[in-house]
């Protein structure tokens, strides 16, 4: 067995490496950028007068660094050759998440807003898997153009994690000689909708309430007459673009349906698996950037003399998260590399279980290490001078978003107890 990290990845992280200290460090440096690192990052990216949304100028720094980083040829790494990107695999993603966080916050990958100059494209997937030749074509070359962002909006205010269950439905009616749907119900969380240019809207066509068929997804365009947003959910991490939104009687033509109608279940849960090993190397990653700050400034700290990291006290929990992080990043890559190596659809059959361990305990583990850098420092820990804060306000958000961890959970026991999976017994 060798787990070893390939050598063309390591070459290729060191490019970012230079790219990054070349180009976007010094974007940070420029007219007082730092304000949305430093101290005052929360109320630099938040617009208050404005719902609490994000800043302009910090969307603005966002969309600097991103095209940067397309220029480069780095933005659109995980996405197919065809559209412009390298098919960055799985394995590699993760490790460059993983070291990304573990720099710290910084413009080269702000995961508040899903942001990083090495892209993840779920949407990408989404449409090359279930969209028409023209859906394919609007929106993904639109998508990395930026004609084009796609919200997703699967959770409503009353049926959270079972999508089964929920209430918005869609009735077939023709206006003008053209078959459509019309549309009412209502959805929550539904992150970037203040710059969506479409909603991927699932709704019941068909079914019982808590049928996993009869669901289709809608491309709904924003604005649209009958969709309001209304209000912005401030949360424990700001700004927000998570609003509350309504659809009265919203009309779409059939060429609307994105994949085969009332299978919109299947189609929404296609690229989870990506996005959690990903997520869980970020978390991974911040996690480590806890432990490692810790440790320095225990070793640079002189309490009544001697160094702070001479107390077991300090020790001993930095420790077992030191060993956390160890185990689980092996346990990160060598699902990813699984991955790779397996066709798309099988990863739901075979190792959604291990996906699920990895991205529930790595965004548990990144919240204890956060707090435990809080401990270590003390006062200054505690302060918005030094980032656990934020690291801990936003990634306590993964431990709900992306499949709360108890859904994940309850996925690892359907395949131990023989549920789901390769020991199912029918």
């Amino acid at each position: 067995m060798d787990f070893s990290i390939p050598q063309d990845l390591e070459d290729y992280y060191a490019e970012l490496v230079s790219f990054i200290e070349a180009e976007i460090e010094p974007l940070v440096a420029r007219d007082d950028n730092i304000r949305f690192f430093d101290h005052r990052r929360e109320n630099a990216r938040t617009d208050w007068e404005r719902g609490g949304l994000p800043n302009h100028e910090w969307e603005d720094l966002l969309r600097q660094a991103r095209k940067v980083a397309d220029e480069a040829g780095h933005w659109r790494f995980s996405a197919p050759k065809k559209y412009g990107g390298k098919d960055g695999s799985n394995l590699w993603m993760a490790v460059i998440r993983d070291r990304f966080a573990q720099r710290g916050l910084g413009l080269h990958n702000d995961l508040q807003n899903e942001h990083s100059i090495v892209g993840n494209f779920p949407f990408v997937a989404m449409f090359e898997t279930f969209g028409t030749q023209e859906q394919k074509e609007d929106f993904i070359l639109g998508g990395f153009e930026g004609t084009r962002r796609v919200a997703f909006g699967l959770t409503e205010p009353d049926h959270g994690s079972d999508a089964t269950h929920m209430e918005t439905r869609a009735v077939r009616e023709t206006r003008d000689g053209v078959d459509g749907w019309r549309i009412n119900g209502e959805k929550m969380w539904i992150t970037g909708m203040h710059v969506a240019t479409h909603c991927a809207l699932f709704a019941r066509t068909d079914g019982e309430d808590g049928a996993a068929r009869g669901i289709t997804c809608f491309l709904v365009p924003n604005p649209t007459e009958g969709l309001e947003i209304e209000e912005w959910m401030w949360t424990f991490n700001m700004p927000t673009d998570h609003p509350r939104l309504s659809f009265t009687d919203v009309w779409v033509p059939d060429s609307a349906i994105l994949g085969k109608e009332g299978r919109g279940l299947a189609l929404a849960q296609s690229f989870v698996h990506q996005n959690r090993i990903r997520q869980a190397a970020s978390s991974l990653g911040a996690a480590q950037f806890c432990v490692e700050e810790s440790v320095k400034y225990a070793r640079e700290r002189k309490p009544f003399g001697e160094e702070l990291a001479r107390n077991q006290a300090i020790q001993f929990p930095l420790v077992e998260l030191a060993t956390q992080c160890e185990m689980l990043r092996l346990l990160i890559y060598k699902t990813a590399c699984e991955m790779d190596n397996m066709p798309h659809e099988e990863i739901e059959r075979t190792i959604s279980d291990k996906v699920s361990m990895c991205n529930y305990w790595a965004n548990r583990l990144v919240c204890e290490a956060a707090d435990r850098a809080m401990q270590v420092h003390g006062g200054i820990g505690y302060s918005r001078h030094k980032p656990f804060e934020h690291i801990y306000r936003h990634h306590r958000r993964y431990r709900i978003t992306e499949g709360a961890e108890e859904i994940q959970m309850r996925k690892v026991a359907a395949y131990l107890f023989g549920y789901l999976g390769p020991r199912r017994q029918g």
